[in-house]
Formats: C-alpha cells, sequence, structure tokens
C-alpha cells in the first residue's frame, strides 16, 4: 500500500515538472514570436513608406506626308503618308516618403534613350504636415497640366503651348507650399506654390539668372462626386543672349539693335489662368478643362521654344534673340460612357507664337518674321477603353491647321500633318 503511495506521488511530481517544462517551452517561444512579430512590424511599417509606381506607353502613329511623329524616325518619303511604332513613354518612379521628409527619382526609358524625369527631395512643415519645401527637378507650378500627369491625360500630348514653353514639364529649382493648418479649416481648398527655378528643363543650370514661377490655386468637392478647380499663374524670369543683335516688334516688322557685348538678356514672363470641372449624371461623368496663357516670349529666328539644353548656346547669328508676344490656351471635354468603360474626348488647341503680325505680314521683306512667327491650331478627337485600372487603350486623331502666308516656303497653303494614334498604356 505504502509503495503504491510513493508510485503515485513521484508521478504526480513529474506530471508538475513536464507540465511546468512545457509551460515554460511555451512562454519562451510566445515570447520569441512576440519579438518576430515586433521586428516584422517595424519593416512593413518602414516598407509603408516606400512607393514604386509608373506606365509604359506604346503607340502606333500613322501622319501624312510633313506631320512629326512622336516615335521612331522622320518620313523618309516626305511625298507620302507614313507610320511608326515605338515605346512613347516608359516611366518608373521610386519614392521615400515618412510622412516629414520625403525623396523621389523618376526614370524616363523610351525608344531614344533612357533618361530622368524627377529627382528631388521634400520637407513638410512638422507643425501640420500639409505646408513644406521641395527641391531638385520636379514639374514647375504653372497652370494645371504642366503637372497633369500624362499617365493620365485623354490626349496622347500635352497643349502646343506647354510642349513649347514647359519642353519637359519640369526644372530645376526650390519651391515653397504653403496649405492651411487643417483640412477642414474654411480656406482649406486653397493652394499656393511658389519658387525660384533654373529655367532651363531638366539640364544643368547654365546662367546667374533666377526664374520666379508661382500658382495660386483653389479645389474643391460638390454635390455627388462634383468637383472643381481654378488657378492664376505668373512666371517672371529672362533667356540668355549670346551674341550682341536683338529683335523687337517695331509696328508690324522685327527691327534689329545692337548691344555693347553679347551674354545680355531678354525678358521672359507669363500670366496663366486655368479652371476645371466634372460633375456626374445620368450620361455618365462630364468633365471641362481650360487653360490659357499669355506673356512675352525670346526665341530664335527658328523656333520660339523655351530654353532646354545643358550648355549656353553659342554666340552665332542664328542664335540672335527674338522678342514675340504669344498667346496660347485649349480646353477639353471628357465624356464618360455611363458606367461603361468607354469615354470620348474632344480638345481644342491653339497656339499663336506672335500675336502681333499675321498671314501675309509673316516673312513679306524687311519683316525679319519667319515660319516660327506663323500661328498653329489643332482639334483632338479621341476614345478610351479601360479594360482595367491598370490597362487602357487610346485611339485618337488630330487635325492640325496653320496659318498661312505666300512669303514663308512651305506654308504657303494648309499643311498636311495630321496625325492618328493608337496607343495601348499598363499603369502600375
Amino acid at each position: 500500500m505504502r509503495a503504491k503511495r510513493y508510485i503515485a506521488t513521484f508521478l504526480f511530481f513529474f506530471f508538475v515538472y513536464v507540465v511546468n517544462a512545457q509551460t515554460d517551452a511555451l512562454h519562451s517561444r510566445m515570447d520569441s514570436l512576440a519579438n518576430e512579430t515586433a521586428a516584422l512590424d517595424k519593416v512593413v511599417r518602414k516598407l509603408s513608406h516606400f512607393k514604386v509606381s509608373g506606365y509604359i506607353q506604346g503607340p502606333y502613329q500613322y501622319g501624312q506626308e510633313k506631320a512629326t511623329l512622336k516615335v521612331g524616325d522622320k518620313n523618309e518619303n516626305t511625298d507620302e503618308g507614313f507610320n511608326r511604332m515605338g515605346i512613347r513613354r516608359g516611366r518608373i518612379k521610386f519614392e521615400y516618403n515618412d510622412g516629414l521628409g520625403m525623396g523621389a527619382v523618376q526614370l524616363e526609358v523610351n525608344d531614344k534613350g533612357v533618361d530622368f524625369r524627377d529627382l528631388y527631395l521634400g520637407l513638410k512643415a512638422p507643425w501640420t504636415k500639409r505646408s513644406g519645401f521641395q527641391f531638385g527637378f520636379f514639374s514647375v507650378p504653372f497652370g494645371y497640366e504642366v503637372c497633369y500627369s500624362t499617365g493620365r491625360l485623354e490626349s496622347p500630348e500635352r497643349a502646343t503651348i506647354i510642349q513649347t514653353f514647359f519642353p519637359d514639364e519640369r526644372d530645376l529649382g526650390g519651391m515653397i507650399s504653403l496649405r492651411t493648418p487643417k483640412a477642414t479649416d474654411p480656406l482649406h481648398f486653397l493652394s499656393l506654390d511658389f519658387g525660384l527655378f533654373a529655367g532651363n528643363a531638366i539640364h544643368a543650370e547654365t546662367d546667374n539668372r533666377k526664374n520666379f514661377i508661382g500658382r495660386l490655386g483653389a479645389e474643391d468637392s460638390f454635390g455627388n462626386g462634383g468637383e472643381w478647380g481654378a488657378g492664376f499663374s505668373y512666371y517672371n524670369g529672362s533667356v540668355y543672349n549670346p551674341t550682341t543683335e536683338v529683335y523687337t516688334l517695331d509696328g508690324k516688322q522685327f527691327v534689329k539693335s545692337e548691344k555693347e557685348k553679347p551674354g545680355t538678356y531678354l525678358k521672359r514672363e507669363y500670366f496663366g489662368l486655368d479652371a476645371h470641372i466634372s460633375f456626374i449624371s445620368s450620361f455618365g461623368k462630364t468633365t471641362l478643362r481650360a487653360e490659357g496663357l499669355i506673356g512675352t516670349q525670346p526665341g530664335t529666328a527658328g523656333s520660339s521654344k523655351s530654353p532646354n539644353a545643358g550648355t549656353r548656346p553659342e554666340n552665332l547669328p542664328e542664335n540672335a534673340l527674338y522678342k514675340r508676344p504669344v498667346l496660347g490656351y485649349f480646353f477639353y471635354l471628357i465624356q464618360d460612357i455611363g458606367e461603361t468603360p468607354f469615354s470620348t474626348v474632344l480638345k481644342y488647341d491653339a497656339y499663336d507664337p506672335n500675336t502681333k503680325i499675321e498671314k501675309e505680314e509673316i516673312g513679306a521683306s524687311g519683316s525679319h518674321a519667319t515660319r516660327t512667327d506663323l500661328a498653329q491650331n489643332t482639334w483632338g478627337l479621341g476614345a478610351l477603353y479601360r479594360f482595367s485600372k491598370n490597362i487602357r487603350l487610346q485611339a485618337y486623331y488630330e487635325i492640325n491647321t496653320n496659318e498661312k502666308s505666300s512669303f514663308v516656303e512651305g506654308y504657303e497653303k494648309d499643311r498636311k500633318d495630321n496625325v492618328f494614334t493608337l496607343r495601348l498604356q499598363y499603369l502600375f
């Protein structure tokens, strides 16, 4: 009997020992698991600050004999229409944002090579994290379309005046962004962005001058899914003149004046207005956008395009500057077809590089005006089909019309330069 009690006691203490050992092992495993979970959570939180995005656009384009396409080489036979296919844009953007500071790099890969588009850092005001400062290469704060991603754009390209005055849409500079302290403040819909920029697009700075660019904007929602916005933009800068010659308008003619030495500057100044509204009805979502720009643009005899080269122009006669009063404007009408993945697009785009002279005044004897001074406008008709939120097919036809002058060779009548684009895009 006593032996049975000894055995029972032994078994009891052995069971307690085994249970305690298993409990200790379980606690140890749970502590280890908790530590692993905490470490994993820390990694996930850090990764949530990191974002990779991008898109690839693969178009087929057909142009009439005088057209300029955005992919492939120029027309090999200028008496016939031609077609090209290629990669218009292949972009990938890496961004890290911890809520207070951020850094971003965006690369561009297309059928013409590899380049970068964005390279900047930013800091948010720690007390609100709504206002902030940004420095590097990034989209300039002028108008609405300059900052509107080409991955969302309803036409194949930006408006003519945007491509001409902001050839890379980006510039090197520093920008301050101001917002109300709270998103619920009465003036939360207002925004102010302004800064100093090199004025040379995404290339190295080449002179001591800085250009001011700023935009005061307003944007808010209304009703059931409606949105509206408007903005006023201002650009005040200059363009380097490598020669001693400057051409300014006197009546209907350019008059040449001589400077004492090369290396002077001509004023570059733009005023811009933009507005947009979208609303939902039984027909689907309707979007209207309009933007206009007026000002002074220094260019050469052969081009009214803004500077975008990594070196200053040489002291050559063809690089002498012409001071031109300019006007450009455009509008979009985008209509979603009910709840289907279809949308239709109507766009009008007008650019007048010289508002003081027109038609037969251009190219006339003694005017010094060239084909660069001829106005142009474009009607665009398009359709979009969204296979998913990532895949979009775009069909678009551009009807290009140019101002005519019997004194400018090749522009005595309207040029045959209409373009059709069929483009597949993948967004990620």
